[in-house]
């Protein structure tokens, strides 16, 4: 194993993880991941950006043997795929120093045990000068942690900007050849990962497009050289206006869900508005995840399970709540048996997304004509909603 030789005097020195189908124990990844780290060489000093996954600690060490000295480890983030082996590092080079954003000197220190005459703080746009190649550091904190920073390289016009524009995809091109490619895990990994923090995102966006951008190098996921492909996107996916796109995530216990949302998707249909139902019992929830980064309606499809909603359903909601979508309507439709308290169940778990909520269709049973009806009635409302917004 090589390091791969991007530029003259900066290489990648990271690891693809084909297999790895689940991150944090909850993330799919059906395309795997990569975890970037990149070595840049000045005339005077030189510097690691980021790390791997301790997992992939035989790629590291196989890497760094082709370089005898390291004397600045800078970390963007102390997430443990990146930071984790912050310590083999510190202990292979005893000369090296760790660069941290303030906020990160106590996460290093609790998480990976990091004497503190190793490591050194570094101010939002101070600069390092390698010998010919100066680094600035830009705090941007919350993308997706407290602590994290983007470090760009100025002569050389390269972003290495850890989480931030990342994807989950392991490729044996380090450069993208083909946007068409990336573009749904990069969505992806917004979705998952970024689409929470994306007020905090729309703040801090314009320090990276004030940059005069050759690359972008983030720390999962192929390196842009066209930079202005992944911003571009990441300015819609965080703009406040969302689509004309309704998301419904529903599960049947014995069908009577099942034919409501069946007919309400056609009535959504034909009033056209787009829709995407999504099965909880067989879907990705990546894909569910993407879809919300867009939609205007999201509409929770469930039966009662002990006067509740049904487990699925329940950890749908609380998905939506997590990720904080720009949604702004939501509805919920369902069957039951004797009672439900399945409705003020879901208005209590939105509490972070606080979308304005349609009249309900909750009905006792089998569906009969008159709610068919009232589901017509509800795309009818649908309808109106999105083109009093404009999205239509």
């Amino acid at each position: 194993m090589k390091p791969k030789k991007l530029f003259e005097g900066i290489y990648w020195v990271g690891a693809q993880d084909w297999d790895r189908r689940l991150f944090d124990s909850l993330i799919p990844l059906p395309e795997g991941t990569s975890y970037n780290a990149y070595l840049v060489q000045g005339e005077k000093y030189t510097a690691l950006i980021d790390a791997v996954d301790p997992s992939k600690i035989n790629f590291l060490e196989e890497h760094l043997k082709e370089f005898p000295k390291i004397d600045f480890l800078i970390a963007n983030h102390i997430e443990q795929d990146h930071s984790g082996l912050i310590p083999f590092v510190l202990e292979k080079y005893p000369q090296a120093q760790l660069l941290i954003t303030p906020t990160a000197k106590d996460l290093v220190q609790s998480h990976l045990h990091v004497a503190e005459n190793r490591l050194r703080t570094v101010a939002d746009g101070e600069k390092l000068d390698l010998g010919g190649r100066t680094i600035r550091f830009i705090h941007f904190p919350w993308v997706h942690w407290p602590e994290t920073m983007l470090s760009y390289l100025e002569e050389d016009q390269i972003l290495f900007s850890c989480d931030l524009f990342g994807s989950h995809l392991a490729s044996s091109e380090l450069f993208i050849r083909e946007e068409t490619l990336v573009i749904e895990p990069a969505k992806r990994y917004y979705a998952e990962i970024m689409m929470p923090f994306r007020k905090i995102i729309q703040k801090n966006l314009e320090k990276v497009e004030s940059l005069p951008l050759n690359y972008i190098a983030p720390s999962h996921g192929p390196i842009y050289p066209r930079p202005e492909f992944i911003i571009q996107a990441y300015k819609e996916w965080i703009a406040d206006k969302p689509r004309n796109l309704v998301v419904i995530a529903h599960v049947s216990m014995h069908g009577s869900t099942e034919k409501m949302v069946s007919h309400l998707v056609q009535a959504l249909s034909l009033r056209n508005v787009e829709v995407r139902p999504f099965n909880l019992t067989v879907t990705d929830v990546g894909r569910l995840a993407i879809s919300l980064v867009e939609a205007a309606t999201i509409i929770i499809a469930s039966p009662t399970v002990l006067t509740g909603l049904h487990p699925l359903a329940a950890e749908a909601v609380f998905l939506v709540n997590a990720l904080r979508p720009k949604a702004l309507f939501a509805g919920f439709i369902g069957s039951y048996g004797w009672k439900s308290r399945a409705l003020d169940q879901l208005k209590t778990m939105l509490d972070s997304v606080r979308p304005e909520f349609l009249n309900p269709v909750q009905i006792k049973g089998d569906p009969r004509p008159e709610d068919f009806a009232a589901l017509d009635n509800l795309a009818e409302e649908i309808y109106q909603k999105h083109r009093s917004a404009n999205l239509v």
